[in-house]
C-alpha cells in the first residue's frame, strides 16, 4: 500500500514557479549527463507546457571562442516566437589535456565523438521537457559551421534544417577525396556510410560575410595540424570556400542555398538573422505539412 501523500496545492505552486525561473527562458549551464566534460545552456519558450502544441529543437553550435551563451541568447527571440527550444552545447579547448581546440570541427577526437555527444545531449533535452527529437534544425558558424557541414554527412536523417556559417575550411561533397577534403573514405573512419539520399531531403542553407576576407587563419600549410592534399583547393577566403561547397551540393543533387551578407566581415552575430530567417520558412511549410497529414 503506498504511503506517498498528494502534493499540496503551495508545494504544485512552488514546482511550477521553480520550473518557470530556472527551465524555462535562457537557462543555466547544465552539465552533460552522458559526459560532464561537457555541457550545454537552453532558451525553452513558454509554450512547453502545452503538451498539445509542436515543438521543435534548434542546436546553435559556437565556434573557436565557445561564446555559447551568445549563441543561444541571440536565438531567443527566435525560439520564443517560432516555438523552439534552442540548445548551445559547449566542447571546450583541451578536452584530452593537450590544448586541442579543434576536436569538435573535425567530429573524430581519439576516442571522442562529438556528433554522438551532441545526439546524446539532444536525447537528454528530449526526456527533460517530455519532448521527442528525432529531428532538429542545426546552425554552426565558423568552427561550428565545420562542425555542422561533417554532421550532414554523417546523420542527414536526424536533420529536418541545416545552416552553415562561414567555416575555414569545408569539407566538400566529393566522394574522390578522402576525409576531411572529402568524403571518400567516410565509412571507414566513421563507420557509417554517405546516405546522400537522405542527404537531398534535409533543406540546406550556407551563410558568410562578403567581407570575411582573412585567410591568415584559414591557410593550411605543409607540416599544419591539418594539412593534407587539396587543404587549400576549395579557395582562399571563407566566401570562396563555402560557394565551392555549394557547389558540391549542388552536383550531387543536394539542394543548398548562399547567402553572403554585404559589408559583414568575420561576425557570427551578423549572419544569425540570415539562418534563422531560413529556419522559419522551413518550420512554417513543415508544420503546415504535419497539419495536413
Amino acid at each position: 500500500m503506498s504511503t506517498a501523500t498528494p502534493e499540496s496545492q503551495a508545494e504544485l505552486l512552488a514546482r511550477q514557479t521553480a520550473r518557470r525561473l530556472y527551465d524555462q527562458g535562457p537557462t543555466t549551464v547544465y552539465s552533460h549527463v552522458g559526459d560532464k566534460r561537457f555541457s550545454y545552456c537552453l532558451y525553452v519558450p513558454e509554450s512547453i507546457e502545452d503538451a498539445t502544441r509542436p515543438v521543435d529543437l534548434v542546436v546553435v553550435v559556437h565556434g573557436s571562442n565557445r561564446a555559447m551563451e551568445t549563441y543561444r541568447n541571440s536565438f531567443a527571440e527566435f525560439g520564443r516566437w517560432n516555438d523552439c527550444i534552442i540548445l548551445a552545447p559547449l566542447f571546450p579547448v583541451g578536452v584530452q589535456g593537450d590544448g586541442n581546440g579543434d576536436g569538435y570541427k573535425q567530429i573524430l577526437e581519439g576516442d571522442i565523438r562529438y556528433d554522438q555527444i551532441l545526439l546524446d545531449m539532444v536525447t537528454e533535452v528530449g526526456k527533460k521537457y517530455g519532448r521527442h527529437f528525432d529531428t532538429f534544425g542545426l546552425f554552426g558558424y565558423s568552427g561550428g559551421g565545420q562542425f555542422t557541414n561533417r554532421f550532414c554527412y554523417l546523420h542527414p536523417d536526424r536533420l529536418w534544417a541545416a545552416s552553415i556559417g562561414a567555416p575555414g575550411s569545408v569539407t566538400l561533397l566529393d566522394t574522390d577525396r578522402k576525409w576531411w577534403v572529402g568524403v571518400a573514405d567516410m565509412e571507414t573512419r566513421f563507420g557509417k556510410a554517405l546516405n546522400l539520399d537522405a542527404l537531398r531531403q534535409v533543406p540546406i542553407h550556407m551563410v558568410v560575410g562578403a567581407a570575411d576576407l582573412e585567410t591568415w587563419e584559414i591557410t593550411h600549410r605543409p607540416g599544419g595540424k591539418h594539412y593534407m592534399e587539396g587543404a587549400n583547393d576549395a579557395g582562399r577566403t571563407r566566401p570562396e570556400r563555402l560557394e565551392r561547397l555549394r557547389a558540391s551540393f549542388e552536383a550531387a543533387g543536394v539542394k543548398a542555398t548562399l547567402d553572403q551578407i554585404p559589408n559583414v566581415p568575420h561576425m557570427g552575430i551578423k549572419v544569425m538573422p540570415a539562418a534563422q530567417k531560413f529556419f522559419a520558412a522551413v518550420l512554417r511549410e513543415r508544420r503546415a505539412r504535419q497539419v495536413q497529414q
